[in-house]
């Protein structure tokens, strides 16, 4: 029998590998499902962002959802302000407040209500100083009032007492059962200007200043009232029996001066000039002029103490029997003025004189004349 001999693949591929290295090219096989994976990374890098452009789309959504619902609740009769509630008012009255802040709050419920803007015009009301407003859910406002206090009573042009504070801002009329203040005020500006503000606002610095150096120096019941129409010469008004004496005080060191002035009039209340007592001036280098009526002149006359000097260690007292009480500060001002306005004139008209004339009669004027 004839034997058959299989020739191995491997020698067939070894053959064919050395046929190829023999002539210098290599040819590879194609990758199977290649377009298939490249397709798949594009759907995959799409599902990737989808999920974020999905969540920003879905978080404008929502804004502007909320948004809607916050126009349509804030502009439902649900939250409309109902209820008000006032805290702090003593002085001021709780309907005015209530009323200010319906009348700002109406129509734009308590969601929409502008605080700010309820605080500024509750702020308007005469004895309201701040107001504090908050909103309370879902129908309700708060209003916490800060009062101002009140610090002095002024006596007005038109004879009525009205309460102010410290920054001069006017409150109410003072009433019988308020309680009484050591003094009152005068001098006060009633224009309403800013300039006026500003200038009442000085007077009542120098009003409570005094008042406490005057209490501390326990003098506040000897005086009625202050006069600070000009704050350059404060003037005080006595109280009881000395209703009929003021007492210039200057524009400072209004305890000390007044104490002084207090002294000498007690000391001068014995004399025979003591009932005729109208005025005291406390000067500024410590001495104390006093003035009085003219019917003193008759009894200085009779006692031969016109012109009386009296040493103490307080200070000179001078008796002047012709003056009587001072002009008010605006009559002796526009005085003064008018005599330095008619001593100018005079001196302008003697110098235009002296430049008119001619040089003969200069010298005519000036040549000595014979006398017999």
């Amino acid at each position: 029998m004839r034997e058959q001999v299989v020739t191995p693949r491997a020698s067939v591929r070894a053959g064919a590998a050395s046929r190829g290295r023999s002539s210098g090219i290599t040819q590879k096989p194609a990758r199977r499902g290649a377009s298939t994976r490249s397709g798949r990374s594009t759907l995959r890098t799409v599902l990737v962002y989808m999920p974020v452009v999905g969540k920003v789309l879905l978080a404008i959504i929502t804004g502007v959802l909320i948004f809607a619902g916050y126009r349509a609740a804030a502009s439902a009769s649900f939250f409309e302000a109902r209820s008000i509630d006032i805290n702090g008012a003593t002085h001021v009255s709780a309907d005015d407040v209530k009323a200010v802040v319906r009348r700002v709050a109406s129509g734009k419920g308590v969601w929409r209500a502008e605080l700010n803007v309820i605080s500024a015009e509750v702020e308007k009301l005469p004895w309201v100083r701040k107001a504090i407003v908050s909103r309370v859910l879902p129908d309700g406002l708060r209003v916490r009032v800060v009062e101002r206090v009140p610090r002095a009573v002024v006596r007005t042009s038109g004879g009525r007492f009205v309460w102010v504070d410290e920054d001069a801002v006017s409150l109410s009329q003072m009433l019988p059962s308020d309680p009484v203040p050591a003094f009152f005020l005068r001098g006060w500006d009633e224009s309403g200007t800013s300039e006026a503000r500003a200038e009442n606002r000085e007077r009542i610095e120098k009003y409570l200043l005094m008042a406490n150096e005057w209490q501390s120096l326990g003098l506040s019941e000897r005086v009625s009232e202050v006069n600070l129409e000009d704050s350059h010469d404060v003037r005080a008004l006595l109280a009881g029996d000395d209703a009929h004496i003021e007492v210039r005080l200057g524009e400072k060191n209004f305890g000390p001066r007044l104490q002084k002035a207090l002294k000498v009039l007690d000391e001068q209340r014995a004399t025979p000039l003591g009932p005729f007592i109208t005025y005291l001036v406390a000067n500024q280098d410590g001495k104390i002029t006093v003035g009085h009526s003219a019917n003193a002149q008759a009894v200085a006359k009779e006692t031969d103490d016109k012109d009386a000097v009296t040493e103490n260690d307080v200070a000179v007292v001078k008796t002047d029997t012709r003056a009587t009480t001072p002009p008010p500060p605006a009559k002796r001002n526009r005085e003064a003025g008018a005599r330095e306005s008619r001593a100018s004139e005079a001196q302008k008209k003697k110098e235009r004189e002296k430049k008119e004339k001619t040089p003969s009669e200069a010298r005519r004027e000036t040549r000595p004349r014979r006398v017999g």
